[in-house]
């Protein structure tokens, strides 16, 4: 899932800076660094050896992001496809808590 939404800060780079709020210097920048950490952390998680580094530099990557989040559901901007709904653009923001839950979950020793 990380790899795919990061490439996908790549091919859509447009519509990611949307919903950086303007409080952010560089959008676009912001856009492409995030896209590179989230293909570093996929990779990262796959690889034992560092995947409690992936974890945790994922779980501030979320964090990190969550104000884009906050933003896109306030100001109710449009991606298109399905988080055309509003509603489902501020179920996203308790979701990165899931999210984040997710990849500490998955990475814990056992």
């Amino acid at each position: 899932m990380f790899a795919i939404v990061g490439t996908l800060h790549f091919v859509s780079t447009k519509e990611f800076v949307q919903i950086v709020p303007p409080f952010i210097p560089e959008p676009e920048a912001m856009v492409y660094i995030s896209g590179v950490f989230e293909i570093f952390g996929a990779i990262g998680l796959l690889t034992l050896r560092y995947q409690r580094l992936a974890a945790s530099g994922l779980v501030l990557l979320l964090i990190a992001v969550l104000p884009a989040n906050i933003y896109m559901a306030v100001n109710n901007i449009q991606l298109g496809g399905i988080m055309n709904n509003q509603i489902l653009q501020w179920i996203r923001i308790p979701f990165q808590g899931v999210l984040i839950w997710w990849v500490l979950w998955c990475t814990k020793k056992r």
